[in-house]
């Protein structure tokens, strides 16, 4: 007669041992709340369709974004071939709208690594090098806070001109003031760890303590943050868009669409409806995945 699959001796019985031995680590235990999350993975498996249309898409649709057909002007959606109908000028208004869809998401991307790049680096410093450095750091924030958002990005715009790339540092040297102040705040807790004092008593100098100890373990609260921060810059640009500042005809962003659809909108309401239908399902997605990411990251704050 065999031996028992769950002996002490036996093969299973060992790999259920080490199994039950085994730990998990933080970042799994992260993982297992976020895949629990419905909202969440619905947010990302949506935002995955939104983004690969926004990339592969354009080249599988038979019309250009800037292709003028003036045989073809308002013409509803399903009518001619065009799936979403046509603007004013003839333009298929599903082209415009993946190209737009692309241009939102590559400004909210770029702006939101900016504002990452500049944010945690100007928080890590100020709160661990504390005092006098701090003091001065973190006023100079406030400063910047106390400035007008439009009229930086306005002032911008007649001293360098209008381009996609001046959006980008534009946004993005905004939206960094609030990622130093969280930062900022998560160093002064990290830096009376054990852990750096133990670097400290290794001889790492404040720069290697920064980068190498108290930056990677603020990366919970900053990836939570990031997936809020994409959403606002999307916001920002569409708003600069909406009142003409922000990216220029041919070109096509959800705020540029939205900003013609409102004004046809008598006369073409898909041109108002698709846009906003697809940023109110963008930043949805976002806020989803942020939710279920603070949710996951900190359990006690769900």
């Amino acid at each position: 007669m065999s031996a028992p699959l769950l002996a002490p001796g036996s093969r299973r019985g060992a790999e259920l041992m080490q199994q039950s031995v085994k730990g998990r680590s933080l970042w799994e235990d992260a993982l297992r709340r976020l895949l629990r999350n419905r909202a969440a993975v619905s947010g990302m498996a949506l935002l995955a369709f939104l983004v690969l249309a926004a990339t592969l898409g354009p080249f599988f649709v038979p019309y250009a974004y800037d292709a003028i057909d003036k045989q073809d002007v308002w013409v509803a959606p399903l009518v001619h071939g065009h799936l979403m109908g046509t603007d004013a000028l003839g333009r298929d208004q599903f082209a415009r709208l993946l190209m737009g869809l692309r241009v939102s998401l590559s400004i909210g991307l770029v702006a939101t690594l900016v504002s990452l790049a500049i944010g945690v680096a100007w928080g890590a410093i100020a709160g661990f090098l504390g005092g006098a450095v701090d003091e001065v750091m973190m006023r100079i924030v406030d400063v910047l806070y106390s400035l007008p958002f439009i009229f930086f990005v306005i002032l911008l715009m007649v001293t360098f001109g209008s381009n996609i790339l001046l959006i980008f540092i534009a946004i993005g040297a905004v939206e960094w003031l609030t990622m130093s102040r969280i930062v900022r705040g998560q160093t002064l807790s990290l830096k009376q760890k054990e852990f750096v004092e133990a670097a400290q008593a290794a001889g790492l100098t404040q720069g290697a303590i920064i980068f190498r100890h108290i930056i990677p373990n603020l990366l919970g609260p900053v990836v939570v943050y990031v997936t809020l921060t994409i959403p606002a810059v999307i916001l920002a640009e569409s708003f600069l868009s909406f009142l003409g500042l922000g990216v220029q005809p041919p070109m096509a962003s959800l705020g540029t669409l939205i900003a013609g659809g409102a004004q046809d909108m008598e006369l073409a309401w898909w041109l108002l409806v698709f846009p906003s239908a697809t940023m109110v399902l963008t930043l949805m997605c976002f806020n989803f995945i942020g939710d279920g990411l603070r949710d996951a990251i900190d359990p006690k704050d769900r």
